[in-house]
């Protein structure tokens, strides 16, 4: 397993070097000018030259990547152009709050989603399991945004139950966590569906059930672990589409997240900042999927890490 490890630590470093490429080529090509933006509409020619000077924008593409390169090794994501701070500090301080949302739409995403799935295999065929399915394909179809607002108008408006936005207490949790889950709950309840269905057809399950098990025990000590298979590893996957919605749930909630960071370095085009939350959500995406696949041998022991 410690090969198997090192081998994946190498292929991560080699794909967050791809990323980091690609996205610094592309903010590169970007026609908004980011010294125009730190000197400001009045600013003449003259003060805008000095400040792409001093931050090193006349350089050519590959001189301003192998200079930022050389920075990020040695732990230094850059200064934001605008807010005049480390970036790494400013990651820092909004990474927690990103990753406790994170977390809670996980586990609601989890629950909802193998819920609905497991009973929807267990009462297939039957209007509970349509109801399920068709709840389940409204999850994966609405986008995130209008879940967030609906649920806002819904339970903090109109009943009052939750907070409209804020972050510190577990009811300002509970919204947005939800509704980044609502997502991934309807890709997990089908996903769980037909694998509980294809578990529940093999010839083990039927020889517990011959030999007299309880039907409980049946569903969790054989059938339900075998079907989460499948489940692990799309979550390593779904970090990555966390990554991407989170920008929205945290605009419309208010939640002090990279996300929200993001958006505002995008508004105005701050490209150390862009560049420290493109690498940082990189990195969890590929850590995630390793965790996966590490979780997996001990789900079902006859995968072997080689």
């Amino acid at each position: 397993m410690f090969a198997y490890i090192i081998r994946r630590l190498v292929s991560a470093v080699l794909i967050l070097l791809g990323v980091s490429v690609v996205t610094y080529a592309l903010l590169y090509m970007l026609p908004a000018d980011p010294a125009r933006q730190i000197a400001g509409r009045s600013a003449t020619a003259e003060t805008v030259a000095n400040i792409r000077e001093q931050l090193g924008l006349n350089l050519p593409f590959y001189q301003q990547y192998l200079r930022y390169l050389g920075n990020l090794l040695t732990g230094d994501f850059g200064r934001s152009y605008l807010q005049k701070t480390e970036v790494g500090e400013l990651i820092a301080a909004r990474l927690p709050a990103t990753l406790l949302l994170m977390g809670g739409a996980i586990f609601c995403e989890l629950v909802m989603g193998l819920t609905a799935g497991a009973v929807g295999a267990i009462k297939r065929n039957t209007p509970i399991d349509r109801g399920l399915m068709v709840a389940s394909f409204v999850g994966v179809s609405a986008p995130q945004f209008v879940v967030g607002i609906l649920m806002l108008y819904l339970f903090a408006v109109v009943l009052g139950w939750f907070p409209i936005g804020g972050y510190g207490t577990f009811s300002h949790l509970v919204l947005p966590s939800i509704s980044m889950g609502f997502l991934g709950a309807g890709w997990y309840s089908r996903m769980m569906r037909s694998s509980m269905l294809d578990v529940l057809r093999q010839d083990y399950v039927r020889t517990a059930r011959a030999k007299g098990l309880g039907r409980a025990r049946v569903f969790f000590v054989h059938a339900f672990p075998n079907a989460l298979l499948p489940i692990i590893a799309m979550i390593g996957i779904d970090i990555g589409m966390f990554m991407s919605g989170i920008v929205v749930v945290e605009s419309v909630f208010g939640w002090p997240g990279i996300g929200q960071l993001a958006w505002q370095a995008i508004q105005r085009v701050d490209i150390p900042i862009i560049m420290g939350v493109t690498l940082v959500s990189a990195c969890a995406i590929v850590m995630g999927n390793l965790l996966a696949d590490l979780v997996a041998p001990f789900i079902d022991p006859r995968i072997k890490l080689r």
